[in-house]
């Protein structure tokens, strides 16, 4: 039988939102609702306590399998090239129409299992996830071929074709957003999905799929199986009827998701993976606001995000007023419970990523680095973790190489421009960068020369549905977000029409 979620968000401290939810918890397979062959479950726990307080239904590859076909069939007979693009938009625009109508029910439910402010999730990543569905419905009959001139005996002339069942695998930073990023390129190009989305936040992907029936998607179009990544997720990048895998998490399970791609299908894969990513501060910088940006740079999402700023660099004429500024903005940042008003940064989510990155804060600590600020757990209870700062970190350090994906940040000190732009290169990731600059030569200079697939100039952390996102070397391949992502989800078939020529 399977299992409903029911919880009173009036009976929540602090709650910002005043209602109830119930819903069922079980693998979203064919429009349908259903237990887990094996009929296992996966205990959602509160990060901000540390307690469980739900279960999912888990899937296993035999599930996946049992998804593939409903995917497969749907792709034949009711999405695709059967589907004219104005009819999947409009489903798209019906669906971040209801999401919005729903945005205090998601963002609770993201902020109950997540961690992350209240605020934030209603604000930033339900508001950002229902625009980009809006975006990509309407893009479903945008998306043309091209004709090319050849010569006059020939007609020539391209098709974008959609892969078929494609597969997703997306993280628990942002779950929501992940799953709109996902999603909109693939349903707008006519594709059909097979999404898994993580074990630690699985609650607003099943609420999704309640609202994507209510859209009056056709059964089959977007199957969401909760389960763990060794057994589901394994099982969709090895699989042999899914033609396209899109992942975002850690560089190294990415590798595995792109070696299973070899030793299956071939199948055409993107990854959005990892990021240790500078951001540069010039002296002639406008100091107040570089000092806010680049605490929204580290701090926002509680550091779990890609793209953090997690390496500051400061020119030495204004490094030490810098780190005293950021160090009384940083105090100022409110922790503690996602559902109070004044909260910035929440719980880390879960006991996996809280020890990982008290790890980290160790070693830095042997290594020679200065703890600044914080290094220490917040409170008693949960998986909180104070706002930290490293100074006296040098080039080798781990705390410097490594990405952390929380809430400590090292502050180093350059020269000029040539030794920032070996410093901040000297990464095997590529994510992203920020520069700090009133010169917008310098500036701008600086940006080209720095190998990110995403820089910010005077701003950090402000990503746009329109705007193409991705990594250079061990950040990933492929672009998220924009006109970009389409390509990700179609293969351009090329068509040769003989008009005169004769042999």
């Amino acid at each position: 039988m399977v299992n409903t979620f029911e919880y009173d968000f009036t009976q929540q401290q602090n709650s910002q939102w005043k209602g109830k939810t119930s819903f069922s918890t079980g693998l979203f397979i064919n429009g349908q609702f259903v237990d887990g062959v094996e009929g296992k479950t996966i205990d959602v726990i509160n990060p901000a306590d540390g307690k469980v307080f739900a279960k999912v239904s888990e899937a296993t590859a035999k599930d996946v399998d049992i998804a593939v076909e409903a995917a497969h069939k749907a792709f034949k007979t009711a999405w695709g090239l059967k589907v004219p693009g104005s009819q999947r938009g409009k489903l798209l625009m019906k669906l971040a129409d209801l999401m919005e109508q729903n945005a205090d029910e998601l963002a609770a439910l993201e902020s109950l299992d997540n961690g992350k402010a209240f605020s934030t999730a209603k604000s930033f990543d339900v508001q950002a996830s229902a625009d980009t569905i809006r975006y990509y419905g309407g893009w479903c009959d945008k998306h043309h071929g091209k004709t090319i001139e050849v010569d006059e005996h020939k007609l020539a002339y391209t098709r974008n074709e959609p892969f078929g069942v494609v597969g997703q695998i997306i993280p628990w930073n942002f779950p929501l957003l992940m799953f709109a990023w996902k999603i909109g390129p693939a349903l707008s190009t006519g594709n059909t999905i097979i999404l898994k989305p993580s074990e630690f936040t699985p609650l607003t992907a099943i609420r999704m799929a309640h609202l994507i029936h209510e859209a009056g998607f056709p059964p089959g179009v977007v199957n969401i199986l909760t389960g763990y990544g060794a057994t589901a997720g394994s099982a969709i990048s090895n699989h042999m009827m899914i033609d396209k895998v899109a992942f975002t998490g850690s560089t190294l399970v990415g590798r595995t998701v792109l070696k299973a791609s070899a030793d299956s299908n071939l199948k055409n894969v993107t990854l959005e993976l990892g990021g240790k990513s500078p951001n540069i501060v010039f002296d002639d910088a406008d100091l107040e606001q570089a000092i806010k940006w680049s605490a929204f740079g580290i701090y926002f999402n509680h550091g779990q995000c890609c793209c953090a700023g997690s390496r500051v660099y400061v020119q030495e004429g204004v490094y030490d007023t810098f780190l005293q500024r950021f160090t009384e903005h940083v105090r100022s940042l409110k922790v503690g419970d996602p559902f109070h008003p004044e909260t910035f940064q929440g719980p880390q989510v879960s006991k996996v990523q809280f020890d990982r990155i008290m790890g980290y804060i160790q070693k830095g600590k042997d290594e020679g680095a200065t703890v600044h600020l914080g290094g220490e757990q917040h409170g008693e209870q949960g998986y909180f973790i104070q706002p930290t700062i490293f100074t006296d970190a040098k080039p080798g350090m781990t705390i410097v190489k490594d990405e952390i994906f929380g809430p400590v940040v090292v502050v180093i000190k350059f020269k000029d421009e040539a030794e920032i732009l070996e410093m901040a290169n000297d990464s095997m990731y590529g994510l992203a960068a920020a520069v700090f600059s009133r010169d917008i030569s310098r500036a701008l200079k600086t940006a080209h020369d720095l190998g990110a697939g995403t820089v910010w100039v005077n701003q950090y952390n402000k990503l746009h549905y329109q705007v193409p996102f991705g990594g250079y070397k061990q950040s990933g391949m492929g672009r998220e977000l924009g006109e970009y992502a389409l390509a990700n989800y179609t293969n351009v078939k090329a068509v040769h029409v003989n008009l005169t020529a004769e042999l």
